[in-house]
């Protein structure tokens, strides 16, 4: 009768010892990935490192500016590029759609950033008839940042008019500087 206790024992310590280790080898299985469970996992840690960088990128290319009318902070970036009018209009150039669609791409990375979008003209005009036309340039980005995808609450327009020039010369080289629109961050 003791014999066949201590079989029995040992059966049981045998079959929980095999209940045990199939158990390992099955959860050991389990954490291994496969090579594509690999390749993803590698591409998601490279896509967060490039998000990071291109975060650090883009506070670094910052610069606070004190702007009239606006209180508080306000920044200025690298990454949005300023666009250019022709005299006199406030249609979009194809050179401006294009630099918007990037300024767009810059808003997408950046979805709590609010910006400011500011008309300017140059010198030639009344200053009514120019405060008009950067005010109609800046609403005609802004409806095109809309129709790439940039939410209308994080976009808001003013008018310099002449008040601003790029580049405070009398000639027509210097005119087609001030002849934009300049993006300012609100908040970020």
């Amino acid at each position: 009768m003791v014999r066949k206790k201590g079989r029995l024992w040992i059966v049981m310590l045998t079959i929980m010892l095999l209940v045990f280790v199939s158990g390992c080898a099955a959860l050991q299985k389990k954490q291994a990935l496969t090579p594509e469970e690999e390749r993803a996992a590698q591409q998601e840690k490279e896509k967060a490192a490039q998000q990071e960088q291109e975060k650090k990128s883009f506070e670094q290319g910052l610069a606070e500016k004190k702007y009239p009318g606006i209180e508080g902070e306000v920044w200025e970036s690298t990454l949005l590029k300023d666009i250019l009018f022709q005299f006199d209009q406030y249609d979009l150039t194809e050179e401006a759609r294009k630099i918007l669609t990037e300024d767009a791409k810059v808003l997408s990375k950046h979805p709590s950033l609010r910006i400011q979008i500011e008309g300017h003209c140059d010198e030639r005009g009344s200053n009514e008839y120019n405060l008009a036309l950067g005010e109609r340039r800046a609403v005609s980005a802004k409806l095109y940042l809309i129709k790439l995808g940039v939410q209308d609450n994080r976009l808001s327009t003013i008018s310099y008019g002449e008040e601003m020039p790029a580049d405070p010369g009398h000639t027509e080289e210097a005119w087609s500087k001030s002849r934009r629109c300049h993006f300012v961050i609100l908040s970020r």
